[in-house]
């Protein structure tokens, strides 16, 4: 491949960072300039859909599967193309930041798969975005290592062990990176961390006995699950490589996609590799999409709604069979909990909960889970292994017993719990102190022994955002009001100042998170995206 001219490749808008240029090389350059000009015109296009579908929802409070793909759903012939041995046994997945130290803990962590993350649980500073990518080129060559300057503890390879397989997930479509731009304008995120990853580690993959393989968060529908069977079929052909070589797990983490399982299947059939339960950016979106339809589609505290609400087994037992009539995995949902290696009560709440998760999920046919810990994948793969034996999965299990309408997926008012004071505050809590580390920079944040990221803070704003506009009353009988959560919120600022201290405070982004959290919790016109403004907000 001969040299790209200069007004080819993507301009490069940042300050220089250490070895960035084993990154962002000309020819990877160029392959993302060449990705942009092709595909974000389509992007931008799928992006106003969303806007016009979201209209639609808020005039008829109600989703159906569509008629037009019902011959899709109809014909029982086809199926995704068979899974790669390195996908064949997911049964645990780690997920996790692509900072030094989680590439080689997670690496090492004896999870089947690693979910290396550019999306939720990483903010997106140019930084993160470059460095994240020379972590994994340097893990596939494992000249990778770390030393935490404030421990002396060193994390290598082990050279012995068998290490997770990566599934690397971009930015959502939405997600715009300010620091790359063609043609004046920027590159799309999802384009700039799928290009420079593939671009980089097809091959070397490839030559691993592995392969390219994606998350995709944030997928509304089918048509947005073609755009990116377009762009991997452009891409393998680029880089010379076997079409089908690129797998595609899609995150059913909305709403409108929960409507269009087998539809997304089929569009990327000969790159589909499963769907996964996302359960945060799922209530979510639940609550953006129907958020002005009224009590009847008003969540409790966040931390009610478990997995074996109505709307939500709904969700999950229709992704399971959806998966395996089409010869697709099934992945279940996070385990968010984190182990104390300091407070044995914890510990011991956190694995109850872990295992009887993960326990459900397994006896439900999925064919592997998510945690976010490695101190938590010994009790996910106990779970599973208990039901798979020695099979890599259990896609055996048609799970034709299975039966949901579509008014089953939206049934919310099913639901017996309540709003409470005491969720609002954690809300405002979890909002604050999220928003406050993903403005540092940090993406998966461990708070109040869970591990957060942008989908839970999401959801946070958002039920507040809802609660106020439905005038809900809570159970200490007040109602929500913008007032009442200033309130709130000015008195965890002043509960954080006096904690941590006035130095640390004012060191920190605190005051800046509050304001944002209430922007985005209290403003009329409701931000499709907490991490649109917040991004604008982002140094580095």
């Amino acid at each position: 491949m001969s040299a790209p001219a200069p007004s080819t490749l993507a301009i490069v808008d940042a300050e220089p960072l250490p070895r960035q240029e084993e990154v962002l090389t000309d020819a990877a350059l160029a392959f993302v300039a060449e990705l942009h000009r092709r595909f974000t015109p389509r992007r931008d296009e799928l992006l106003a859909r969303r806007a016009e579908r979201r209209a639609e929802i808020a005039r008829t409070s109600t989703l159906d599967f569509l008629p037009e793909t019902a011959a899709i759903r109809a014909d029982d012939s086809w199926k995704v193309a068979p899974a790669p041995a390195a996908l064949n046994d997911r049964r645990v997945e780690i997920t996790g930041p692509t900072d030094r130290k989680m590439t080689i803990n997670a690496l090492n962590s004896g999870a089947k798969v690693w979910l290396a993350d550019f999306e939720d649980a990483s903010a997106p500073t140019w930084e993160n975005v470059v460095l994240g990518q020379l972590n994994l080129a340097s893990a596939y060559t494992r000249s990778i290592d770390f030393t935490d300057e404030r421990t002396g503890k060193s994390y290598a390879l082990r050279p012995d062990a068998e290490l997770a397989t990566v599934v690397m997930r971009p930015r959502g479509w939405h997600l715009d990176e300010r620091h790359l731009q063609v043609d004046g304008r920027p590159v799309p995120g999802a384009l700039v961390d799928f290009g420079l990853y593939f671009f980089h580690n097809a091959q070397r993959l490839l030559d691993l006995g592995k392969g390219p393989y994606f998350y995709l968060p944030k997928t509304e529908s089918h048509l947005e699950a073609r755009l990116w069977n377009e762009v991997f079929v452009f891409a393998q052909d680029y880089v010379g490589i076997p079409q089908g070589t690129v797998r595609a797990t899609v995150l059913i983490e909305t709403i409108t996609a929960a409507y269009e399982m087998e539809e997304i299947l089929y569009e990327l059939r000969d790159h589909a590799s499963g769907l996964n339960a996302g359960r945060w950016d799922y209530l979510f979106s639940i609550v953006k999409n129907f958020r002005d339809g009224g009590a009847k589609f008003v969540l409790p505290d966040r931390n009610a709604v478990t997995m074996t609400a109505p709307f939500m087994r709904a969700y999950t037992e229709l992704l399971v069979r959806t998966c395996h009539k089409r010869g697709a995995h099934a992945i279940g949902g996070m385990a968010a909990f984190i182990p104390s290696r300091r407070d044995a009560e914890v510990n011991k709440v956190a694995f109850e909960k872990v295992r009887a998760d993960k326990d459900r999920e397994a006896g439900d046919g999925f064919d592997g889970s998510w945690v976010a810990h490695p101190d938590l994948v010994p009790i996910a793969m106990e779970s599973f292994d208990k039901v798979l034996g020695d099979k890599p999965n259990q896609k055996d299990r048609l799970r034709e017993d299975v039966d949901v309408k579509a008014a089953d997926l939206i049934a919310v008012d099913s639901l017996e719990a309540k709003p409470t004071y005491a969720g609002l505050v954690n809300a405002v809590q979890v909002g604050i102190r999220y928003i406050e580390a993903w403005l540092r920079g940090l993406g998966a944040v461990a708070i109040f022994n869970l591990m957060e990221d942008a989908a839970t803070a999401e959801i946070s704003r958002s039920q507040i955002w809802q609660w106020i506009n439905a005038e809900v009353v809570l159970d200490n009988g007040e109602q929500v009001t913008a007032d009442l959560a200033r309130k709130v919120a000015a008195e965890e600022l002043a509960g954080i100042r006096a904690e941590i201290g006035e130095e640390a405070f004012a060191a920190g982004n605190w005051q800046q998170a509050h304001d944002l959290l209430l922007t985005v919790s209290l403003d009329e016109d409701y931000a499709d995206f907490l991490t649109l403004p917040a991004y604008e907000q982002l140094k580095g």
